[in-house]
């Protein structure tokens, strides 16, 4: 979709990794819809994944940064403001790890010094990068800040494990944070609910392969793909939806709202035949 209507509009990418992480489809994306921004990773990321190579397509600085360090975001945003040469419009914050899930830990087992780590990581990231916008009055009027969730915030999903509390945090988080750059920056705060999604993180998920099958056979309009995803980020980035704030947005082709589809009956019932 190669409508300019971000032409002018400024900001920064958290969490591309490799061409298969929706941060990265959605730099593509704000690229050709006319947006410029900064890409930023952690520094261990940077040196996994091939973040270089879309910084160079997109023609976007790169600026490390941890996002779970005060000091690392004050210092990112300042230099994506001199960089543009003043305040951004857009921010994508697409943070998310569970050192429980990597380790193979179940949710009735969990180590607690990793639940810290990934819920400071996948959730209270995402308060401080508010929070260090917000002081800085880095976001112009108008301006639009989006993370991405999971619909095992409000449902249960098993191999998800202590991810779903992260999100359900994240969630909470741009409610409560929304309300204040609404009201005293003019500025949107909402997450996307993504559909289950083949990315290199989400890999990491025990049973994923059954996830995307059972949300492809239940959605009415199949799973959204992270090019779909990227497609919305821009939407939500764009004026089309500057009176869009602190919402939660399923962006899962309808399954958030099917209780069962005849798809699922039919499978269950072949299986048992």
């Amino acid at each position: 979709m190669n409508h300019p209507i971000l032409s002018g509009k400024k900001g920064i990418i958290f969490g591309a990794l490799d061409d298969q992480s929706i941060a990265w489809k959605t730099a593509e994306a704000v690229h050709a819809a006319g947006g410029s921004f900064v890409l930023t990773n952690a520094p261990v990321a940077l040196r996994m994944g091939t973040i270089n190579q879309l910084a160079e397509a997109t023609q976007a600085p790169l600026i490390p940064a941890d996002a779970t360090k005060m000091e690392d975001l004050k210092s990112l945003i300042d230099q994506t403001l001199e960089h543009f040469g003043g305040k951004i419009d857009f921010v994508l914050h697409s943070i998310g790890m569970s050192v429980n899930v990597r380790k193979g830990k179940p949710y009735t087992d969990l180590n607690h010094d990793w639940l810290t780590k990934g819920w400071d990581v996948s959730a209270v990231s995402f308060h401080k990068l508010l929070q260090a916008l917000y002081h800085a009055d880095a976001m112009n009027a108008g301006g639009s800040i989006v993370a991405l969730s999971y619909i095992a915030a409000q449902r249960t999903f098993p191999n998800y494990n202590d991810m779903a509390d992260n999100k359900a945090y994240l969630e909470s988080i741009a409610r409560s944070f929304g309300y204040f750059f609404g009201k005293d920056k003019k500025v949107r705060v909402n997450t996307i609910s993504q559909s289950p999604t083949l990315t290199t993180a989400g890999k990491g998920v025990k049973g994923l392969d059954g996830f995307l099958e059972y949300a492809e056979l239940t959605s009415p309009l199949g799973n959204a793909t992270a090019a779909e995803c990227a497609d919305y980020t821009v939407a939500m980035f764009s004026d089309y939806t500057r009176k869009v704030t602190m919402q939660n947005l399923f962006h899962d082709g309808g399954f958030s709202h099917v209780g069962v589809s005849q798809e699922v009956i039919d499978a269950l019932m072949e299986s048992k035949a």
